[in-house]
């Protein structure tokens, strides 16, 4: 008999795939993007030394988001960019994560662009 394959499986098999072709570099580091049930989380990373350059999340005190909304997510956006862009890192390698570029993360992208991220 064939198991059925969960949600979160697929989304982690698409992952996989793209990871095989997205690639951080110090030059160009990766934002990956985490969306859980709750709450969203962002990162930007240079996957050559593995390191995390810079991070936000919606669990941060401090931001006083509520979860995983698009409205936070927006919010998210502008203050992962700004503190990016404090680093001096200006373009980045957009990595979705195997969501589909809907809702929550096209809310997050489009107002991490906004802010002055390039990807």
């Amino acid at each position: 008999m064939i198991g059925v394959v969960s949600r979160n499986e697929r989304r982690q098999r698409r992952h996989q795939r793209i990871r095989k072709k997205i690639f951080g570099t110090p030059q160009r580091p990766r934002l990956c993007v985490y969306k859980s049930l709750k709450h969203l989380h962002a990162q930007v990373i240079d996957d050559t030394s593995g390191r995390t350059l810079v991070a936000a999340s919606t669990l941060e005190k401090e931001l006083n988001l509520k979860g995983g909304t698009v409205k936070s997510a927006e919010v998210l956006g502008k203050i992962l960019a700004e503190r990016a862009l404090a680093k001096g890192i200006t373009t980045v390698v957009f990595d979705r994560a195997g969501y589909p570029y809907h809702g929550v993360i096209k809310a997050f992208a489009e107002a991490s662009r906004k802010a002055g991220l390039k990807f």
